[in-house]
């Protein structure tokens, strides 16, 4: 059950952009598993990768297709990873863009490949190429909401963000979605993750845009510390709402969309969090005081990751030892721990270092009984800051990554 508010917001309907699914049966009968974007000649496009050394088929293809040429159509599937496959799984993608490629009459690399589900099977590839052709007779400007179920896996809802701006009396539309509920420490970006805007950027900024936002958003969450073998953010600027072309970082106009494409990326991000595996509550880890962001974000996460610290969140249970056990192997250099806050919430559990006198364990345990918990903490050391956010360990964490291939 996912935390907090994860209502499927209105999406608004980008100008350039048309999606289409269809139920191919790749690991599951009866729902839609294979997803089409269609996106108008001369949209920009940009894209970043998982660092994962086991990079999957799918993500090697788009690396090399979007260096290649400018992309045209986007084709995902879920159920299978195709990771971990090997030759056989590099001609399966190729095969795959071919066969989009040859009904959009578009060339074979002008199509980026993504998949989402068990890694180290062969794609059933008969069947998803069958799944093409139904996928585009069904494509639509309205169909974002139906690609959002359409790359699901372990995920318990589908996610959404989407918003209408104005710049110099012209209306624009920025839409995404994204996947993701385990195996969650992006290295770049999240599982997958697709957004679009009809704004007019330039290729260069559409590239600085998407690498700025993705280092604050899905750069900034975890679930269980694992990074995949899938992680894909694609970042797609048509131009076709018109109005005069933004190709500088002077522009003021590029602030605007900017700030727009922050928020559009970091609620999606956060609906990863809030739907984790077996996640009960959500949580915010914001580290300051540091001397540089870097051990920031590496205490963050050391609080983030730890099992003590998730199941003891789980269980509302205020053991803040467990957090400066946490804080302490981060690998800080030379951290004066006497000069160490903690808080969880309002309440201040470590003052200089020890426990604050004032502090009481119900207090705590009142905190921790809430569904949305911040644990803030100064090192005392700089004027560095940064946040990372995550969600609690349950028994069905367990329960749902034991049974996830039954």
């Amino acid at each position: 059950m996912a935390v907090g508010d994860v209502t499927f917001p209105k999406m608004w309907t980008v100008s350039g952009v048309k999606i289409g699914t269809s139920e191919a049966y790749v690991r599951y009968a009866n729902r839609r598993d294979l997803v089409v974007f269609e996106f108008a000649e001369g949209s920009n496009v940009a894209g970043v990768f998982t660092q994962s050394a086991f990079a999957a088929a799918p993500v090697l293809l788009s690396k090399k297709h979007l260096a290649e040429n400018t992309p045209r159509y986007l084709i995902i599937n879920t159920g299978n990873a195709n990771a971990a496959t090997g030759e056989i799984g590099l001609q399966n993608a190729e095969k795959t863009c071919k066969r989009l490629a040859d009904l959009g009459y578009v060339q074979t690399n002008q199509v980026l490949p993504f998949s989402t589900g068990v890694i180290g099977e062969q794609l059933p590839i008969e069947r998803l190429l069958n799944g093409i052709q139904p996928a585009l007779e069904n494509l639509t400007e309205e169909g974002w909401e139906a690609a959002a179920y359409g790359i699901m896996t372990t995920d318990t809802t589908p996610k959404g963000a989407s918003e209408q701006f104005e710049l110099d009396g012209v209306t624009y539309h920025m839409t995404g979605i994204s996947k993701g509920a385990g195996m969650i420490r992006p290295n770049m970006a999240t599982m997958l993750s697709f957004v679009a805007t009809d704004a007019p950027i330039a290729q260069e900024l559409v590239d600085q845009l998407l690498q700025t936002t993705v280092t604050q958003s899905f750069n900034r969450i975890t679930i269980d510390g694992d990074t995949s073998t899938n992680d894909s953010c694609i970042f797609i600027a048509t131009g076709l709402a018109g109005g005069k072309g933004i190709d500088s970082i002077d522009d003021p106009r590029y602030q605007v969309i900017l700030d727009v494409l922050s928020r559009v990326m970091l609620r999606l991000a956060q609906l990863i969090v809030r739907d984790g595996e077996g996640a009960t509550k959500f949580i915010t880890v914001t580290v300051e005081g540091g001397a540089n962001t870097q051990e920031c974000c590496d205490v963050a996460y050391s609080i983030a990751e730890s099992p003590l610290i998730k199941t003891a969140l789980f269980a509302s249970d205020p053991n803040w030892g467990r957090i400066v056990m946490a804080i302490g192997k981060a690998g800080v250099d030379n951290l004066d721990s006497s000069k160490v806050q903690v808080w969880l919430g309002e309440v201040q559990i470590c003052l200089d270092g020890g426990a604050n006198p004032n502090y009481t364990e119900a207090a705590g345990a009142a905190v921790m009984s809430e569904k949305e918990i911040l644990i803030r903490v100064d090192l005392g050391r700089g004027d560095a800051k940064d946040t990372v956010y995550t969600c609690d360990f349950s028994y069905d964490y367990v329960k749902i990554n034991a049974d996830y291939r039954s």
